[in-house]
Parts: structure tokens; C-alpha cells; sequence
């Protein structure tokens, strides 16, 4: 895992890759629990008997599931040391490319694009992508943007 301690590691860092997580396996109780909350019932993610019909011969995990697994997984490969307070800011593109199949197992490297002074702190672009084992092409791509701010200013 990567840990910056300060602003001057964070800038330094701009344009590499900062590494990746574990695998973590895509459980049906994990898309239970996100269908649950989400109140995202769609055959696809919880009816096995239809699913196994369906256009992917089986149960998939919801996009945005895999997409709320970025800070878990990113958790693995980097941190930041001291009072260093992030904040989400958005999104500048998210791309969903392959379904992830219940029991599929998903990881997410990383790559830090692009850091850039701003007033209160550093802002910090970052490239997401979520890949299934197994599989040729990502389940997911998404550039991320983070504010970060000593001290927890707001």
C-alpha cells in the first residue's frame, strides 16, 4: 500500500500507478444487501432461475454495486497520513464495459492522473479500473475526483 505524508508525495506522484487490491469475490448475499438498500430488485441481480435465462446465463452484481466498491478496494492500495481530510467531488467519467457474474472475483488498480493546487488544498484525479479474473476486458472504469484538504478545512 502506498501512504502519502504530505502534499509535496501527492504531487510527486502525479501520473503513475499507485497499485492494486486483493481480489474480493462478488457474493449474492453482498448484491442482496446492495438490491436491499438500493431498492434495485431487477431480475438480473436476484432471481437465479430467471437470471439463468437471461442475457448473461446467470446473476450479475448492479453497476453502481461495483462502483461503491472503489473506496473499500482503493483502501487497499493507497492512504494518506496525518489530517489530510478527502472529500468526494465527482465523477469525470464512469464506463461499465463487462458484467460481474455472482462469484466472480473483482479487483481495482489504480492510477493517479493528475494532481492540481487549489485554494484550500490539492485536487487529485484518479483512474479506477475494476477488473473480474478471468476476464479480458474491465468490468469497470472510472476517473474519480478528490479534494484534499489539511487539517479537515473546509
Amino acid at each position: 500500500m502506498k501512504v502519502f505524508n504530505d502534499a509535496a508525495e501527492i504531487a510527486a506522484a502525479a501520473g503513475t500507478r499507485l497499485g492494486s487490491s486483493e481480489w474480493l469475490t462478488i457474493t449474492q448475499d453482498r448484491i442482496d444487501l446492495f438490491a436491499d438498500a438500493t431498492g434495485d430488485r431487477q431480475w438480473i441481480h436476484i432471481d437465479a432461475e430467471r437470471a439463468a435465462e437471461g442475457p448473461f446465463g446467470t446473476i450479475i452484481a448492479h453497476g453502481y454495486l461495483t462502483l461503491s466498491l472503489l473506496p473499500f478496494l482503493g483502501a487497499q492500495v493507497y492512504a494518506f497520513a496525518g489530517h489530510v481530510a478527502r472529500v468526494n467531488y465527482g465523477l469525470n467519467a464512469v464506463r461499465f464495459i463487462t458484467p460481474v457474474r455472482v462469484r466472480s472475483k473483482v479487483r481495482v488498480t489504480i492510477d493517479l492522473l493528475r494532481v492540481e493546487d487549489i485554494e484550500k488544498g490539492q485536487r487529485a484525479t484518479l483512474r479506477h479500473t475494476v477488473e473480474i479474473r478471468g476476464e479480458d476486458r474491465p468490468a469497470c472504469v472510472a476517473e474519480t475526483v478528490v479534494l484534499l484538504m489539511e487539517g479537515g478545512r473546509a
